[in-house]
């Protein structure tokens, strides 16, 4: 932004939403599962100093906060710990209640909860229908909350429609669904031109996990799903980012997005060893959650590189891995058997027979998997007996 538009600009926000603090991944181990955990404390660190670099007048929090609407003390105690070392004073955040934690009389938003109690002064829980802030500039924030995991109403509803000769930047912030996602399922519906009819200058809505504008040939005013700082799952598109928004003294909203996400995501399927060699190359792997399913079939030479990537790239206890988070489905990785007797050659006679018999045993669909491990540890017996 030059100079001059710098110039213009009369307010500064930073959107997020769908931080899901809590989430459990219990597809992954123990060890997996509490690195992908603790990135969704890690990412508010981020987000916090986005805000600060770009020196933004409010912070609005757009709900799905917690993964649920009671999250364990160790979510909620830490995330008051990362405001509380914010030594903010004309720079509000908005905690909007979602569907996954609604304001209920027993949730975390409860106005007794402890966590409420840890909040420095500048930070807001959006606990009524009717929540109005006035920020700077002549610019005002409308916000509803969810007070169920499901419903039918729009919640823009509940935001007055812009009155004549009211010239105030107008903000709103609701969670819910849009109708122009295939497929997705609605829940607390928002209509994709709620903007437009209530009167708003910038909608901030939370839900959906991906970064978009709603509709996406829409840029004034925008309606902007931030989407989930950290990715939470394979099929997200566009995860990772935060909404940086700039509104101009004509009270148009400039929207760029900044990605704040530790983790990409990906799912990987390598069918031939030439493919997981060149993915054993990358230098990108230490950031990945990578879901990787191998299939191929290979000659006892070949498969022993295979084992020697894969753990490369899962670790051991003495290694580490190249992966950051590695879900390895290795169901389809087999052993050539039609010529492994051909690489023992240098066993004693009783255990060239039984390589033999485990090449029998491996067109038994129920006996392959413990004869192709047999026959591989044997093939390497024989290899190092040949060194």
């Amino acid at each position: 932004m030059t100079a001059a538009a710098e110039d213009d600009i009369v307010l500064k926000l930073l959107h997020t939403a769908d931080w899901h603090m809590g989430r459990r991944f219990r597809s992954f181990n123990e060890k997996s599962e509490e690195k992908l955990t603790r990135a969704r404390l890690d990412v508010l660190d981020r987000i916090l100093l986005a805000a600060e670099r770009y020196v933004v007048d409010a912070v609005l929090c757009a709900g799905d906060l917690f993964d649920e609407p009671c999250p364990q003390p160790e979510w909620w105690e830490q995330v008051a710990v990362r405001f509380a070392k914010r030594n903010w004073k004309n720079r509000p955040v908005f905690l909007l209640p979602g569907n996954h934690d609604p304001f209920i009389a027993e949730s975390i938003w409860a106005k007794g909860h402890k966590f409420r109690a840890l909040l420095p002064d500048w930070v807001h829980v959006v606990d009524r229908e009717d929540f109005e802030f006035a920020l700077p500039n002549n610019a005002v924030l409308y916000a509803v909350p969810c007070t169920s995991k499901a419903g039918q109403r729009d919640p823009t509803q509940a935001i007055p429609k812009r009155a004549p000769r009211d010239e105030r930047i107008r903000i709103g912030m609701v969670h819910g669904s849009t109708f122009d996602v295939k497929d997705c399922q609605t829940n607390f519906p928002i209509a994709v031109d709620a903007a437009l009819t209530c009167g708003l200058d910038y909608l901030a809505i939370g839900d959906t996990h991906g970064f978009r504008y709603v509709p996406p040939d829409r840029v004034h005013p925008p309606t902007i799903y931030p989407g989930a700082p950290e990715p939470t799952a394979f099929d997200e598109k566009d995860p990772g980012f935060v909404a940086v928004v700039l509104v101009d003294r004509r009270r148009r909203a400039h929207v760029t997005r900044e990605r704040v996400a530790r983790w990409t995501w990906e799912e990987q399927r390598v069918t031939t060893l030439a493919a997981l060699a060149e993915l054993d190359r990358r230098t990108d792997l230490g950031e990945r959650v990578l879901r990787l399913c191998v299939e191929m079939k290979l000659s006892a030479p070949d498969y022993e590189i295979a084992e020697g990537l894969l753990e490369g790239l899962q670790g051991t206890d003495a290694r580490h891995p190249k992966v950051g988070v590695l879900d390895l489905d290795r169901q389809g990785l087999e052993l050539d058997t039609s010529n492994v007797d051909t690489f023992c050659t240098d066993l004693p006679d009783v255990l060239q027979s039984a390589v033999r018999r485990l090449k029998a045993d491996a067109d038994d669909p129920v006996k392959r998997p413990a004869a192709q491990r047999a026959l591989f540890h044997l093939y390497r017996v024989s290899r190092k007996k040949a060194s």
